[in-house]
C-alpha cells in the first residue's frame, strides 16, 4: 500500500472520528461551540495528511496523522457513549484520548521537526514519557464508575477500580511534568537555533504554551472554578493550539522545507515542497545521465542548485577558469563551496526573501559529489581536446619538418636528373632518398597506431617496440596474454602508456636497463614498466606526455601511477578493466 494512500485513510479515520462523535454527543442541530470544536479538531488530520503526501519519508508527519487518529477515535467513542453501545467499547475508544494528550504535549514538541530526538540525552525523558502515556492509558481503559459513597470494606472490584485510577492519576501527572520539561528544551531549541530555524521553534513555543494555558482553563471549568463558556475555550485552544502553530511554521518559515505560495494572475494557492537531498541527487543524476556534453552537465549542476536553494543564481566554476551560471548573476555570492580535489566551486547567489540557512548549507554539501563528478568530466574531457589537438599539431610539425622536406628534395632531384640526364649515380641517390622517405613515413604511421598493434595485438607490439631500443629491455607476458585480444581503444592507450614510459627512459632517466611486464588479473589488463635510471620525486616533476595517457586511461576507467626516488629508478604501473 502506497504511503500516499496511508496517509489519506489515517487522515479520513481522523476526520470522520472528530465529526461523527462530536456531533453524536450533541445531537442536531449541533451548537456552534460543537461545530467550532469540529472545525479545529480538522486542522490535525488535515496538515498531517498534506505533510504526509508530500513528505512521507519524514517519520514526523506520521506521527501527526498518529496523534489525528488517537483524537478522532477518541471523539467518536464520547459520541458513542450517548448511544446504546457496550459500556467496553466506549471505553476502549474513549481511553485514547489518554494517547492523544500524551503524544500532543510530549511527543510532538520533543521530536520538532523531523521527528528525532535533540539529543541522545534526551532518551529518558521519552522513555519516561512513552512509560507514562501507557499507564494513563491503561488505567484509564481499567477503571469502571467509582460510587459516590459505600460503607463496610473495600470489595476485590473496589480495590480494582482503586489501583486503575491510581494509575490513571499517576501517568496524567508524570505526562504533566514531563511536558513541562519538553518545553522547556524546547525554549532552550529556540533560543540556540540559527536564523532559519528561529522562527520555526518560536511558534512551536507559543503554541504549545497556550495548549498549556488551555488545560488550565478547562481545569479549572471541571473542578468548579470557572463558567461552561471557559471550558469550551480551554477546549478549543488546547486542541487547536500546537496545529496551528505548526501550520503556521509552514505557511510562513517553510517548516519541512514545505512551501505554500501564490502563482499566476489568477491568485493560485499552490502547496509544494522544495525537493530534498535524496530528490535532488535522483534528479541531478538523471540529468546528467540524459546529458553528454561535459559544458551542459555543468549547466544541469547549476540549474539544479538554484532550483534547489531557490536562489536567484548559481554558478560551477573550473579550476582552469571555466564558468557556467544558472539564472542572472547579480550581487556577490551568498554561499561558495569548494569541491573536493581542488577541482572547483559551487557559488550560490542571495535568496529573495531571506538568508540562506545550516540546512541550504549541508543540502549543497550533499550535491558536491556529483558536482566533483560533473566538473570532473568536463576537466577531462577538455585535456582530452586539448592532448588531441596537441597529438595533431605534433603530427602536422613532423610531416612539415620531416617527410615533407625530404619529398621536397626528391622531387628537385627528379626534376634535376631529368634536366641533366643525370647518370647511374643519381638516380641510385634519389632511390635511396625515396627509401628513406618511405621508413619515415613508416615510422611516423607507427607512432599513430602500428600496424603491428593492428595485426599482432598489444603484446607483439610492445615487443616490437622495445626491440628497436639501444638498452636491454625485456617484455613479459603470458602465453594466454598473447593470444588474447582487446577492443583497439584499450590497446591503444596501453601500448602508447608503454611507448611513452620506455621513451621517458631513455631520453630523462639515462637507463640501463628496462623491464616491461604485461599481465590480466582481476578484470584489469595492467602494464608495468620499470627502469634502473636516475629516478626524480613525483610531486617535484610533471609528467609531460604521461599526463596525457594518464587522462586517456581515465576515460577508459583505468589509471596511471608512478612510484620513483633519486636514484632509485621509476616504476611505472598502468591498467584499464576489461572483461573478464
Amino acid at each position: 500500500m502506497s504511503s500516499r494512500l496511508v496517509a489519506g485513510l489515517l487522515a479520513a479515520i481522523a476526520a470522520a472520528g472528530v465529526t461523527a462523535g462530536a456531533l453524536m454527543e450533541s445531537g442536531l442541530p449541533a451548537p456552534p461551540t460543537q461545530w467550532a470544536f469540529i472545525v479545529i479538531g480538522l486542522v490535525l488530520p488535515a496538515l498531517g495528511w498534506l505533510l504526509a503526501v508530500r513528505r512521507p519519508r519524514i517519520p514526523y508527519v506520521w506521527l501527526l496523522l498518529a496523534t489525528a487518529v488517537c483524537l478522532g477515535v477518541g471523539t467518536f467513542g464520547v459520541g458513542l457513549s450517548q448511544l446504546d453501545v457496550a459500556p467496553a467499547v466506549v471505553r476502549v475508544l474513549v481511553a485514547l484520548f489518554a494517547v492523544y494528550y500524551g503524544l500532543l504535549w510530549i511527543f510532538v514538541p520533543l521530536l520538532f521537526p523531523e521527528g528525532r530526538l535533540p539529543s541522545r540525552r534526551w532518551r529518558p525523558v521519552a522513555w519516561i514519557g512513552a512509560v507514562a502515556i501507557i499507564v494513563h492509558f491503561t488505567g484509564n481503559l481499567l477503571i469502571g464508575p467509582i460510587p459516590s459513597a459505600r460503607s463496610g470494606p473495600l470489595t476485590p472490584v473496589d480495590s480494582a477500580d482503586l489501583v486503575a485510577g491510581l494509575a490513571s492519576a499517576v501517568g496524567q501527572f508524570v505526562t504533566w511534568i514531563i511536558t513541562l520539561v519538553v518545553l522547556g528544551g524546547l525554549v532552550v531549541r529556540w533560543r540556540r537555533a540559527g536564523s532559519g530555524e528561529r522562527g520555526q521553534y518560536a511558534w512551536m513555543v507559543a503554541g504549545m504554551t497556550v495548549s498549556i494555558a488551555g488545560f488550565v482553563l478547562l481545569s479549572f471549568f471541571i473542578f468548579g472554578h470557572a463558567t461552561p463558556l471557559t471550558g469550551v475555550v480551554g477546549v478549543l485552544v488546547l486542541l487547536g493550539s500546537l496545529p496551528v502553530a505548526i501550520t503556521v511554521a509552514v505557511v510562513r518559515h517553510r517548516l519541512l522545507d514545505v512551501r505554500i505560495g501564490i502563482r499566476g494572475s489568477r491568485l493560485h494557492v499552490v502547496f509544494d515542497v522544495r525537493p530534498t537531498v535524496g530528490e535532488m541527487l535522483t534528479s541531478l543524476g538523471t540529468a546528467l545521465e540524459e546529458t553528454p556534453e561535459p559544458v551542459e552537465q555543468l549547466g544541469r549542476l547549476a540549474a539544479a542548485v538554484r532550483d534547489g536553494l531557490e536562489v536567484r543564481w548559481a554558478a560551477v566554476t573550473l579550476a582552469d577558469g571555466t564558468r557556467v551560471v544558472a539564472g542572472r548573476e547579480e550581487g556577490g555570492a551568498a554561499l561558495t563551496l569548494p569541491v573536493r580535489g581542488g577541482l572547483g566551486r559551487i557559488e550560490c547567489g542571495p535568496r529573495d526573501d531571506e538568508r540562506l540557512t545550516a540546512a541550504d548549507r549541508r543540502l549543497l554539501e550533499a550535491l558536491a559529489v556529483p558536482a566533483g563528478l560533473a566538473i570532473q568530466s568536463a576537466g577531462l574531457a577538455g585535456r582530452l581536446v586539448n592532448a588531441q589537438e596537441a597529438e595533431r599539431r605534433r603530427i602536422e610539425r613532423n610531416i612539415h619538418d620531416g617527410v615533407q622536406q625530404q619529398l621536397v628534395a626528391l622531387i628537385a632531384g627528379l626534376e634535376l636528373a631529368r634536366a641533366t640526364g643525370g647518370g647511374p649515380d643519381m638516380l641510385a641517390e634519389l632511390r635511396e632518398q625515396a627509401r628513406q622517405t618511405l621508413n619515415d613515413l613508416r615510422e611516423l604511421a607507427a607512432g599513430i597506431h602500428p600496424s603491428s598493434l593492428s595485426q599482432g595485438g598489444l603484446v607483439e607490439a610492445v615487443e616490437e617496440r622495445c626491440a628497436r631500443l639501444p638498452v636491454p629491455t625485456t617484455v613479459a607476458a603470458s602465453r594466454e596474454l598473447r593470444a588474447q585480444r582487446f577492443p583497439d581503444e584499450v590497446e591503444g592507450a596501453m601500448y602508447f602508456t608503454v611507448s611513452e614510459a620506455v621513451t621517458n627512459a631513455l631520453k630523462h632517466a639515462a637507463a640501463t636497463k628496462i623491464e616491461v611486464h604485461l599481465a590480466r588479473a582481476d578484470g584489469r589488463l595492467r602494464a608495468t614498466v620499470t627502469d634502473d635510471g636516475r629516478g626524480f620525486h613525483p610531486q617535484a616533476v610533471r609528467r609531460r606526455g604521461l599526463a596525457t595517457l594518464a587522462d586517456r586511461l581515465d576515460a577508459l576507467g583505468g589509471g596511471l601511477d608512478l612510484d620513483s626516488g633519486l636514484g632509485e629508478g621509476t616504476r611505472m604501473n598502468a591498467w584499464v578493466p576489461v572483461d573478464a
